[in-house]
């Protein structure tokens, strides 16, 4: 190994070889998100140009081959030579790094793409593109390999429209897989339609049997909130909406109030989710809670609850918030969090505004909605009172899991692992089987709380999610969870594999996405994959996973005499078949839990765990064909 550090090792990667070097940099990673990740790109240039007022539709084409077209009727990229570089202008775009027209704030008021890097990129990760541009009656066209020109722009024959073509080939050294998902891409488009009243993008699929599906909403936003809620029961009967624009800054809110228990705001900066909100967010919280509490005291309600929390006033609330802004500065490289200290004052007033104005004029509807918010300050002290007793002490030495969990010795979270055990019976096996060093067993007795139907106060009553709270010792609620404090950097869901034990999975992860959402994010959250089977032939065991395991084990065994066991419980397993099955990390299988897409999520969980039963009935009917394991 050497030692010597000189001026000659030093590297520069001139234009896109960083790219192609470093690509999750630019895209966040080289699996399939990363590869749906190029079309978003190409799209939030054509979505820039609606912005800019000059586009009107989209059409993303995924071809049979998986290669990606994206076509709009916008301007089309400049071609002429550039003026300091001599260079066509969309060779520019498209070889160089912060290249665009974004910088200047003439040319697009308001980007998401606004760093320029975006084509660029999508050139330098892909094996073919071509560019085409429709523009002052002309068609250019230039052709790249891996980012590379293969020639210069040339003109090829007339056009009588305008606008860009992108098609690209992705690049198979770069990507893990080529192979585009129409539902993925469908996701990411209807929220783009749904955020730009009146847009129409098409997305059509080439593959099979060709589906195509058409996203146009001139409710924009509205029609987003009637989409979120449409298996949902609204307590205001209508949507609350407001656009305002105050100092170069859009602002469009959405509003409604179901009557379930917990909150869902989306929160978007120039078309970007903005998943760990922000300024805007801040600006709208304290707006809404400053404006309920006004209308509390002029409805003569604050005599049933002096003062309303934030917390309060946002149960139950389903809401949008878009802000479209010239210089939007987001923390961190992946925009998940709006910077701007002046958009938390302008979103504010702006709500203040518009939302005083329409209480003033719709008292009914303010005074459901303050009903609403009084009976869920009533249950938050209720709720304060169970908290306390959901505080994990220092060791847990007040004895508040008396003989349920057994921890481990380790005591750095990251090397701990907490196994959550359908049953007395498993718990005991777990709890023999166990490495005592880092494994935890909290062995949980029957189905816990479906806290999609409950109240904070009610779902902190139930024994069940106590002890789980506590033996995380995260805290739960907004002021008080500490991700921070989590005593196990694993927390692993292991239940039967029967009906009840999918049912018990299912209301532990709907547990989690309410109250634990971060414990999801960071990863800490996975469900344990006990064997199905097991076969024995003489003094072999194997163990199968799957209905196609078994009959591959049983293809590679000639013996005449197999016996085979179909599990049905972690119980029916010993100790020792346990710990190497499942609990074993040098042979087990886990699965981690991810939310690619909250907005689905949020849709299956109000779906599978809500009051609604129509939309559940339906659910089940479309995915009858798809289950895997019935048990009859």
């Amino acid at each position: 190994m050497t030692t010597d550090y000189s001026a000659d090792k030093i590297q520069i990667l001139e234009g896109l070889e960083a790219v192609r070097k470093r690509p999750a940099m630019y895209i966040g990673s080289t699996d399939t998100n990363g590869l749906h990740h190029l079309v978003y790109e190409i799209v939030d240039n054509s979505i820039d140009e609606a912005l800019a007022g000059f586009c009107d539709t989209i059409l993303v084409t995924i071809h049979a081959d998986n290669t990606i077209e994206v076509l709009d009727n916008g301007r089309g990229i400049p071609v002429e030579n550039h003026p300091v570089y001599k260079t066509s202008a969309l060779e520019i775009v498209l070889t160089k790094l912060h290249a665009g027209g974004k910088f200047d704030n003439e040319s697009y008021k308001v980007s998401g793409g606004l760093h320029g890097v975006g084509v660029s990129v999508v050139n330098a990760l892909s094996e073919d593109l071509t560019a085409e541009v429709f523009r002052e009656g002309k068609r250019y066209v230039q052709s790249y390999k891996r980012g590379v020109p293969t020639g210069k722009v040339k003109q090829s024959g007339e056009a009588k429209k305008t606008g860009t073509r992108i098609w690209f080939k992705p690049d198979s050294k770069v990507f893990e897989s080529l192979e585009y998902n129409f539902d993925t891409l469908a996701r990411r488009l209807r929220e783009l339609a749904f955020l730009n009243a009146g847009i129409k993008i098409l997305l059509r699929d080439d593959r099979g049997k060709g589906k195509e599906s058409i996203f146009q909403f001139k409710g924009g936003i509205v029609s987003f909130i009637q989409h979120l809620n449409e298996n949902k029961n609204s307590i205001t009967k209508k949507t609350i909406y407001f656009h305002a624009s105050k100092e170069k800054i859009d602002i469009e809110v959405a509003l409604e109030y179901i009557d379930s228990y917990n909150e869902t705001v989306y929160t978007y900066a120039n078309n970007i989710n903005t998943k760990e909100g922000g300024t805007h967010l801040i600006g709208f919280k304290s707006a809404l809670t400053r404006v309920l509490n006004e209308s509390l005291k002029k409805e003569g309600l604050d005599k049933k609850m002096a003062q309303l929390t934030g917390d309060d006033v946002r149960e139950g609330l389903v809401a949008i918030v878009s802000v479209k802004l010239p210089q939007p500065q987001f923390e961190g490289q992946t925009k998940m969090k709006l910077g701007n200290g002046e958009v938390k004052g302008i979103v504010e007033s702006a709500t203040n505004e518009n939302l005083g104005q329409f209480f003033e004029e719709n008292p009914q509807v303010v005074r459901k909605i303050l009903e609403k918010c009084i009976l869920s300050a009533h249950a938050r002290l209720a709720a304060k009172k169970a908290k306390e007793l959901t505080r994990r002490k220092s060791a847990l030495e007040n004895d508040t899991l008396p003989g349920k969990l057994a921890d481990c010795s380790e005591r750095d979270p990251a090397l701990c692992e907490l196994y959550l055990v359908e049953g007395d019976s498993a718990g005991g096996s777990a709890k023999q089987g166990r490495d005592r060093n880092f494994q935890a067993i909290l062995p949980l007795k029957g189905k816990i709380l479906n806290v999609e139907k409950a109240r904070l106060d009610k779902i902190l009553s139930n024994e069940e999610i106590k002890t789980i709270i506590t033996a995380i010792g995260t805290g739960i609620g907004e002021e008080e969870f500490d991700l921070s404090k989590a005593r196990y950097h694993k927390i692993i869901i292991m239940t039967d594999a029967d009906v009840d034990g999918s049912h018990i999975r299912t209301l532990l992860l709907t547990f989690f996405f309410r109250y634990m959402q971060d414990v999801i994010k960071q990863g800490y959250l996975y469900i344990a994959q006990p064997p199905l089977y097991s076969i024995r032939a003489g003094k072999d065991l194997h163990y199968a996973y799957s209905d196609q395991e078994r009959d591959a084990v049983l293809k590679g065994l000639d013996r005449s005499k197999v016996a085979i066991q179909r599990y049905k419980g972690l119980g029916e397993m010993n100790p020792e078949q346990l710990w190497e099955t499942t609990m074993d990390p040098e042979r087990r299988t886990i699965l981690q839990v991810a939310m690619d897409d909250e907005i689905e999520a949020e849709e299956t969980f109000s779906v599978l765990m809500g009051d609604a039963v129509e939309p559940r009935r339906k659910f089940i009917e479309e995915n009858a064909k798809n289950v895997k394991n019935l048990d009859l």
